[in-house]
């Protein structure tokens, strides 16, 4: 089994040694959260190169184009979907999913547009992941045990409003009709349970 890390002065493996058709990038800028879920899916049978960078990402997509990738959509050095396009021009059939902790209907649907076959809130495990990676070509998931309540909903919408205005929080205030300082109080919040 190949080791998903190695010493910081060798830097991370960038290339893919087993199985072609099992190969799988994992592209997250969290140190602990990539190295488990890298060992996780090593252990699934997946041919793993786990990188931090959407530099690194960009790379190993264009020179490998892995046959799967979960791909973080927030990163320090930029955006996941950069990753995403790399990979969906290198290999057109490659089965991208998308993870990201800021989990919105905006985020989650410019993540589909850009090429990704799913998109998963963190913390998602290996499980979830392995499943979304594989899923048997249904066009839909099944439906939620727990739809969101009607305030996950309003916060959802907030979201995808504030983001269609380039996150700016003025003129996403406007378009809502809603007082700025109000929208500033939700927008500071977490996102309501269920």
């Amino acid at each position: 089994m190949a080791s998903d890390t190695v010493s910081a002065q060798e830097g991370p493996r960038l290339t893919f040694t087993g199985d072609a058709a099992r190969s799988l990038l994992i592209v997250d800028d969290d140190s602990p959260f990539r190295n488990r879920l890298a060992r996780a899916m090593e252990r699934r049978g997946f041919d793993v190169v786990a990188v931090e960078s959407v530099a690194l990402g960009v790379e190993v997509a264009q020179e490998s184009a892995p046959v799967f990738a979960v791909i973080d959509l927030r990163l320090g050095d930029g955006s996941g979907l950069d990753v995403v396009s790399a990979l969906r021009d290198a290999r057109p059939d490659a089965r991208i999913v998308v993870l990201t902790g800021y989990g919105n209907i905006a985020t989650a649907v410019a993540a589909v547009k850009a090429g990704a076959v799913d998109y998963l809130p963190k913390p998602a495990d290996a499980d979830q992941i392995e499943a979304a990676l594989l899923v048997d070509g249904r066009p839909l998931p099944s439906p939620p045990e727990n739809p969101m309540s009607a305030d996950r909903v309003r916060w959802e919408h907030i979201q995808r409003v504030f983001e269609q205005c380039d996150r700016n929080v003025s003129e996403t205030a406007r378009r809502l009709k809603m007082h700025r300082r109000t929208l500033q109080r939700i927008l500071n919040k977490h996102a309501p349970r269920g």
